[in-house]
């Protein structure tokens, strides 16, 4: 967890919402200045500012429409710090709980050096990031599908397709044994949906990669992670906007830790006290790690190194330190700017 230490003269607090914001800013002494609810508009936001504009810091929970804050406060030279939302939940919860407050809260947190810090993406490469989010969303509705298609046979007692219906060819020459007209209409209705899935996501892909391999700070990255054996064009794509700057992360445990690809432990006076936070993290980087882990195992390499790791673990723990192995060999790749090697990244890293 990382805190914003920096002093200034003015600390402001904004708990901001889709249409308005409640504004609080507090001097170094704690001494409230201005507690106000405005439109959640720049000019507004601007003109409240004005007396403070000497040195004053803005900070604001994480939520969804952070991006125009965080543009404005960057145009005009204010700091800005974005908050994490589940540390600030646990540092400010009180048993009240209302605009004024929060916003009273995050100024005093701002000024306590206690504002716990989120990563502030920036603004040339957010839209790239948000598209491959969507790639995997619309990826997971067609899982969805492809799982009813699967379930609806079973209900009916029938034998599942025998083919991979995630392939087109072998969705044309499925068998639809149902006689009920309704239940094949449902079969249909889902084979429909996953066509049209699939060709929004082929476009997609096609546009992701084509805006990685152009993209100037991403171009070599983009070369170096494919030479991993389990990674191709998307997951190198995922990969490279969730990270954007590897230097960002001061070691390789920080950058395991916020891409889940670690088991955090809570200890007290030597002893474990329990778990927890397993959620605190990147879950599109663990999502792209676990998928890759899997892909390594059709590699001849891969196949060895996890039988190793079977003979010490299960499956599952085996499959976990697997990611973790590839996780940090990602970390050194993009930080030493060098190719996969099985010898130096996956047996040593």
């Amino acid at each position: 967890m990382r805190f914003y230490k920096n002093q200034h003269k003015y600390y402001c607090g904004i708990d901001l919402h889709s249409t308005t914001m409640y504004v609080c800013v507090v001097d170094q002494t704690g001494a409230i200045l201005v507690h106000r609810n405005i439109p959640a508009e720049p000019q507004r936001l601007l003109n409240l500012l004005v007396p403070y504009r000497e040195d004053v810091v803005v900070g604001v929970e994480c939520m969804f429409c952070w991006y125009w804050l965080s543009d404005l406060c960057t145009n005009e030279g204010i700091p800005f710090v974005l908050g994490h939302a589940l540390y600030m939940k646990a540092i400010h919860g009180g048993k009240a709980k209302n605009d004024k407050i929060d916003s009273e809260k995050i100024a005093l947190l701002l000024r306590s050096g206690m504002f716990p810090e989120s990563y502030a993406y920036p603004k040339e490469l957010r839209a790239a990031r948000d598209l491959t989010r969507r790639r995997s969303f619309f990826v997971r509705k067609r899982s969805e599908l492809f799982a009813h298609i699967q379930m609806t046979y079973q209900q009916y007692n029938f034998t599942a397709p025998g083919r991979k219906i995630a392939y087109r060819a072998n969705r044309e020459v499925m068998e639809k044994p149902f006689q009920d007209e309704s239940a094949l209409k449902a079969i249909e209705a889902d084979l429909a949906l996953v066509e049209s899935y699939s060709e929004i996501i082929r476009k997609l892909e096609a546009h992701i990669t084509k805006l990685t391999r152009r993209n100037n700070p991403f171009a070599m990255n983009f070369a170096l992670l494919q030479t991993i054996p389990c990674i191709g064009p998307i997951l190198a794509s995922t990969i490279l906007y969730e990270v954007h700057d590897i230097k960002r992360f001061p070691s390789v445990q920080h950058f395991c830790s916020y891409a889940r690809l670690v088991k955090p432990q809570k200890t007290s006076a030597g002893k474990v006290t329990g778990g927890g936070g397993g959620k605190i993290g990147n879950q599109h980087l663990k999502w792209a790690f676990s998928e890759a882990a899997v892909l390594f195992l059709r590699t001849e390499q891969g196949k060895k190194y996890f039988e190793r790791l079977r003979k010490k673990f299960s499956k599952a723990k085996a499959l976990s330190v697997l990611a973790h192995k590839l996780g940090r060999s990602v970390y050194f790749i993009l930080l030493r700017q060098q190719q996969w090697s099985d010898e130096k990244m996956l047996l040593v890293a």
